[in-house]
């Protein structure tokens, strides 16, 4: 598995060990922790808003949705930023941190000019008069 997946199964661990291992239950426990990893880079007011509108489908009352936010949800938002603190809620994702906790530099971008002279075709013969085409000669 890459890395990412391996972070997945880390944080839907507690969820995992909780069901009966069955492949259902195991897939369910991973839709579940994938949700709350959503939340968790959610701002504060967009997961309320998002939770608010999310309580009428799982068909559960308003006592037992308080439970799965209570008992699942919070915990597994606190487990995210634990494990991963430099996720904050609403920042986007930028390049990795180094080692010095330092977001890496962008590689810098090459710039090529190409001088052309007008008229000049790629696989025509360079105005250099070498012979070659200009695409092999000057145009490099």
């Amino acid at each position: 598995m890459g890395a990412i997946a391996d972070a997945m199964v880390r944080y839907a661990q507690p969820l995992i060990d909780a069901s009966d291992g069955s492949p259902a239950q195991v897939q369910k426990a991973l839709m579940l922790s994938q949700l709350c990893w959503n939340l968790a880079v959610m701002l504060e007011e967009d997961r309320e808003k998002f939770l608010a509108n999310m309580q009428p489908a799982p068909n559960m009352n308003e006592e037992e949705f308080q439970e799965f936010k209570r008992d699942i949800v919070a915990p597994m938002i606190q487990r995210h930023r634990q494990m991963f603190p430099g996720m904050r809620p609403g920042t986007p994702l930028t390049s990795p941190p180094s080692a010095t906790g330092q977001p890496l530099p962008r590689p810098a971008q090459r710039i090529r000019i190409v001088k052309k002279y007008p008229g000049t075709g790629r696989n025509e013969p360079c105005p250099c008069g070498s012979g070659r085409k200009y695409k092999v000669c000057c145009g490099r």
